[in-house]
């Protein structure tokens, strides 16, 4: 069972790291970091297409991640 969800882990790890690096840079600079606030709260770019994906794979991934790794922690004590 350890060893399953090890492998699994570095899976989803490599994975995560894949689908993050995809990703487009939401601004770029810092006329992008002044901006990007007012965007996003504003809701002026919404995200579409392969963005959305990536961005909802991105959660499930990042949410698999800490489960298994608080589950591999509660196994291994």
């Amino acid at each position: 069972m350890n060893t399953f969800l090890t492998v699994l882990l570095v899976i989803v790890s490599i994975a995560l790291i894949v689908v993050v690096i995809l990703q487009s840079g939401k601004s770029a600079g810092l006329s992008g970091a002044i901006s990007g606030g007012a965007e996003q709260l504003f809701g002026k770019q919404k995200a579409r297409g392969i963005d959305l994906v990536l961005h909802r794979i991105t959660i499930v991934l990042s949410v698999l991640f800490f489960a298994l790794t608080i589950g591999l922690s509660y196994l291994n004590l």
